[in-house]
């Protein structure tokens, strides 16, 4: 007869095995659909499989044997590796509606707002957002947190992202656009280690280089900065806009390309700029709508091919007007073929694989995501082509159909590490009234507080 002691412990450890079977992702079989891998090796499959189990694709192929895995039938539908957002920032989410042309440019507006967000603020932002991303097919982002104000801030991100499902690089960053204060580096330090290699979340550094090229004492900040990550190990992200020369040509004469670092904008990069990030092995993130809204320019991608890592980012969903990796993809399209004169300029496949692939390779997550291949980790998302804006279409190569015509609402299923996010159109375990009231009640309380 067992004794009391010994009870209650088979007890507890029954407990703990069933709350970490509830934890871990279940084995998954997506079939019927149209399997378009994005991996060059492996091609399109007509009817395919995806086997997923903890977590990681294992079999893509036919007649997998996928024994008691949960089921999830994709006929009539396409199915994609997630979307890989290059370059974002999640906490103007709160802000959508409040940049109107000349009653309200973006830098001033967003300035003034991000001063007075608290960390709750930045916690309904950054999770609103990144649920924003998810429902479009968006799995992965490098979110800029260039606005974190205290370590309570800095917190806050990190949950928010951790909260809503997302893999992230959260490129941790100062307080002020100015860069005049410096990055909380001891805090950066801590999150990294406490996240880990293996964590969905990871940790980079938002860096931005001086507004006065000829001030010692705010390089010798950038440079403990910059240092600083390179000794963790983490990845960089620097925007080169407004105006690009200098800043290109600083980094460049610095030394301060390399493969970990990626140039964000970049749209009036010479091309021996371009050349000289390629010899380094450092990569680009593309914004067209951003770069298009604040009167930068226009993102003609085939200005920059000689670089090899680049992908395509929302840069803000308020700012971009949404998380829609779609209408990206199709303003890139529509900017390629109107600049060149030419309709056939665009590649609708090679514009998707900018999307999933060239995303996760400009982030350095080209191991873990982009394409559904063995090994790679089950970030999934499935596209029901049976809808209105869908419709008239005759089967073939879906690239162009996706690049031209599809939108987030189409995107029926997302799954991140095999878990499902969402699915028949609906975000999991997401209270949406509730997510909407909390979050209108969030953006009026901050517009209140910044006046």
């Amino acid at each position: 007869m067992k004794s009391p002691i010994a009870a209650v412990l088979l007890l507890l450890f029954t407990l703990c095995q069933s709350a970490m079977a509830q934890d871990s992702p279940e084995a998954v079989l997506i079939h019927g659909g149209r399997v378009m891998t994005m991996d060059p090796a492996l091609g399109d499959l007509d009817n395919g499989e995806v086997l997923i189990r903890d977590g990681r694709i294992v079999a893509v192929g036919h007649d997998l044997q996928a024994g008691n895995a949960r089921r999830i039938d994709a006929r009539g539908q396409v199915v994609l590796p997630g979307f890989v957002d290059a370059h974002n920032h999640l906490y103007v989410t709160l802000m959508r509606g409040q940049f109107r042309n000349q009653q309200g440019q973006f830098f001033p507006v967003s300035s003034r707002l991000a001063a007075a967000m608290t960390p709750e603020d930045t916690y309904a932002a950054m999770r609103l957002g990144a649920l924003e991303l998810l429902h479009g097919g968006i799995t992965a982002t490098g979110d800029f947190f260039d606005n974190v104000r205290s370590p309570a801030h800095g917190e806050a991100g990190l949950r928010a992202l951790q909260d809503a499902g997302i893999r992230a690089t959260m490129f941790y960053g100062g307080p002020d656009k100015t860069t005049r204060q410096p990055i909380d580096l001891q805090q950066l330090q801590n999150l990294a280690r406490r996240q880990g290699s293996e964590a969905r979340v990871q940790l980079g550094l938002a860096w931005r280089l001086p507004r006065d090229r000829g001030d010692a004492a705010n390089w010798t900040m950038r440079q403990a900065e910059y240092d600083t990550a390179r000794r963790l190990g983490l990845p960089i992200q620097v925007h080169v806009s407004g105006e690009p020369g200098p800043m290109f040509d600083a980094l460049i004469k610095r030394g301060y390309l390399y493969p970990g670092l990626t140039i964000v904008h970049a749209t009036d990069a010479t091309a021996a700029q371009l050349q000289a990030l390629e010899k380094a092995g450092g990569s680009l993130a593309l914004t067209p709508l951003s770069e298009h809204r604040v009167g930068y320019g226009l993102t003609a991608l085939d200005r920059f091919a000689a670089v090899r890592r680049q992908g395509l980012g929302i840069d803000g969903n308020s700012l971009a007007g949404s998380a829609d990796m779609f209408a990206t993809l199709r303003l890139a399209a529509l900017t390629w073929s109107g600049s060149q004169r030419d309709e056939r300029a665009p590649d609708p496949r090679s514009l998707l694989a900018m999307a999933t692939r060239g995303g996760a390779e400009s982030l350095g997550l080209e191991k873990q995501t982009g394409t559904l291949a063995p090994g790679k980790r089950a970030d999934v998302q499935i596209i029901d082509l049976t809808a209105l804006n869908l419709a008239g279409f005759a089967g073939g190569d879906p690239a162009a159909l996706l690049v031209y015509s599809a939108r987030p609402e189409n995107v029926s299923t997302v799954l991140v590490d095999g878990r499902v996010i969402k699915q028949h159109g609906r975000l999991e375990g997401v209270d949406m009234p509730q997510l909407l009231r909390e979050s209108a009640e969030a953006a009026r309380g901050l517009v209140e507080r910044s006046q």
